[in-house]
Parts: C-alpha cells; sequence; structure tokens
C-alpha cells in the first residue's frame, strides 16, 4: 500500500510537472506571438512614418519652389506697376501739355 503510494504521488508529481511545464511552453509561445505581432505592428509603422516623412519632404519642397516663383513674380508685378505708374505721370504731362498747346494755337489765330 505504501508503495502504491508512493507510486501514486510520483505519477502525480510527473502530472503537475508537466502540467506546469505545458503552461510555461504555452506561455511562452503566447508571449512569442504577441513580441512578434508587436515587431511586425512597429515595423508597419516605422515604414508609414518614413513614408509620410518622404511625401512631406517632398511637398515642402514643392512649396519651396512655388514659393520663389510666387515671390519672383510678384517682383516682376511691382516693377510693371511701377512702370505703368510712371508712363500714367508721363501721359498726363502730355496731354496737360495738348491742352495747353490748343490753348496757345486758338489765342493765336484770334491775334
Amino acid at each position: 500500500m505504501v508503495e502504491e503510494a508512493f507510486d501514486n504521488s510520483a505519477v502525480l508529481d510527473q502530472s503537475a510537472g508537466s502540467n506546469f511545464f505545458g503552461d510555461v511552453n504555452t506561455r511562452l509561445r503566447d508571449v512569442d506571438e504577441r513580441q512578434m505581432l508587436l515587431r511586425d505592428r512597429m515595423l508597419l509603422i516605422s515604414e508609414t512614418f518614413v513614408k509620410d516623412r518622404d511625401r512631406n519632404f517632398e511637398e515642402i519642397q514643392s512649396m519651396k519652389g512655388l514659393l520663389e516663383q510666387l515671390k519672383e513674380e510678384n517682383k516682376r508685378m511691382k516693377e510693371v506697376l511701377q512702370r505703368v505708374t510712371e508712363l500714367l505721370n508721363t501721359t498726363v504731362r502730355k496731354e496737360e501739355l495738348m491742352i495747353l498747346q490748343r490753348q496757345f494755337d486758338l489765342f493765336r489765330k484770334v491775334n
């Protein structure tokens, strides 16, 4: 009987030991699987980040080029407006001179 009890306790110990190791193995597999999922997620996130960063860099470069073009166009438009203003000022003077010339001609004809 004592031997039977000893044998039964040995079987129970082995059974408990294999359950413990089975649980540990399952938990290790779960942890490994979670770690692999997290690693895959991090890779996807980092790839997305790099793509977004590159796209943003290209957009910023494009915007810088566009801004330089706009500055150049603005500068040219200011120059054109300045010339137009100067031309208008001289045109007004010419018209004034023409009016004075007509008045002078009229005065000369009368005399």
